[in-house]
């Protein structure tokens, strides 16, 4: 089977070529921007092209006729490869489409790791723990990881464990042997109107799982009318977990009492407490500068949280994500900021808009956090470079978060200073 994926070099769509890839199937390629992902599949030998008019489609089709063109839910309807795809008869589907037919060809008992936040760190924490033991493993994990690919396809493995996004509804593609819910608050206004509706689909997930872990903390009023679900309290958090941070031990918890559910009961403590990390959680850049994607005001307290107990000084740097997202949002950036000695506030990262809402400004957006006096209103600039230097040679660390393009400005400065 030949596979045309568009938007190769995404963190949804570049790990499922990989397993494609691994799975036997013949795999190419678009992508206009260069990524990690994309130097990835590139060193497998997955040709790609930064062409997307059509042309690189159309002539890959007459040398061998492509079955499917697989593009992200971020392509607009009226893209020219999707175009071109449809002229040509090509069956198209979105990600989760061929996901779930690997899946099914394979024979593969599917764990699915799901929520609002947590979803990649508990991913990698179950591909790592499974992997540290021997036990063969397919897997998806949306961003680049230390420990293997992306996406992996292993012939001799019993499960796929999947990062499985609920923006655009994608994860009620599935119905999964065992699904772990790691937490749930509202996103993605885009694809759900209402928090109820956000709440009613995360339901329906639950609902067509075979099993589901979830914590008590995440509408377990809702969840446990399921006879499926297994509720799991808040005192079950072992914080005898040598990891930094609560939501991480937090996460450890949900994948060792997992792997528990599958019947694997070997000792996994040291395992977790060596885990890698996966890149844009709290990773580490430099001495006192560490990336994160968080871009919630959920995940950005949980991360300060973790940087205070690695330094009493933390400086946070923050580019909200979409503002069709922040005017959701802005009512809840109240008291998250408070462990943090000073934030520099960037303008939103613009994508996917609704062009009748108004931009909201930092200044609008910042007006009811708690610590105010400590927020500075920020550019991408020397200054705001300045400020990040200065800090991190006063010993203080320097938690710069948001899912723009302010991980690629930090790392093009950071590798220009050195």
């Amino acid at each position: 089977m030949n596979i045309y994926f568009s938007g190769i070099g995404g963190v949804g769509i570049g790990p499922l070529a990989e397993i494609a890839y691994d799975a036997g199937y013949s795999v190419i390629g678009s992508d206009p921007n260069e990524s990690l992902i994309t130097k990835e599949l590139r060193d497998r030998g997955i040709i790609i092209s930064n062409l997307q008019d059509g042309t690189f489609l159309k002539s890959q089709h007459n040398e061998a006729p492509i079955d499917w063109f697989v593009y992200t839910s971020a392509l607009p309807d009226n893209h020219p490869e999707l175009s071109q795809a449809r002229e040509l008869g090509i069956r198209t589907a979105k990600r989760d489409e061929l996901l779930d037919y690997i899946i099914g060809d394979k024979k593969l008992k599917l764990i699915t790791i799901a929520g609002t936040h947590g979803k990649t760190t508990t991913t990698g924490m179950m591909v790592w723990t499974l992997q540290q033991l021997n036990i063969p493993v397919s897997y998806s994990i949306g961003t680049t990881v230390s420990f293997g690919p992306s996406g992996k396809f292993d012939p001799n493995s019993e499960y796929f464990v999947y990062e499985c996004d609920e923006y655009d509804r994608n994860f009620l593609h599935f119905k999964p042997y065992l699904s772990v819910l790691t937490a749930i608050d509202y996103d993605h206004p885009d694809t759900y109107p209402s928090p109820q509706d956000y709440l009613d689909a995360f339901y329906q997930f639950a609902a067509q799982s075979n099993q589901v872990i979830t914590w008590s903390d995440q509408h377990s009023e809702l969840f446990s009318k399921l006879a499926n679900t297994e509720i799991i309290n808040q005192s079950a958090i072992r914080n005898n977990l040598a990891l930094h941070g609560q939501h991480n031990r937090r996460n450890a918890t949900l994948v060792q009492i997992a792997l528990e559910r599958l019947g694997i009961n070997t000792e996994t403590d040291t395992i977790l407490a060596n885990f890698p990390g996966t890149d844009r959680r709290f990773e580490k850049l430099a001495d006192n500068l560490y990336t994160d994607y968080g871009h919630h005001p959920v995940e950005i307290a949980a991360t300060l949280q973790l940087a205070r107990e690695i330094s009493d000084h933390v400086v946070l740097v923050y580019q909200p994500h979409q503002n069709i997202r922040q005017h959701e949002v802005r009512d809840q950036y109240t008291n998250q900021f408070e462990l943090a000695e000073a934030i520099y506030w960037l303008p939103t990262y613009l994508s996917r808009e609704d062009p009748n809402l108004p931009i909201l400004s930092p200044a609008e957006l910042t007006k009811k956090i708690t610590n105010h006096d400590k927020v500075h209103i920020a550019n991408f600039d020397d200054e705001l470079w300045n400020v990040i230097q200065e800090a991190r040679s006063a010993s203080k660390l320097v938690l710069v978060t948001g899912a723009g393009q302010i991980d690629e400005w930090l790392r093009g400065r950071l590798s220009e200073s050195n």
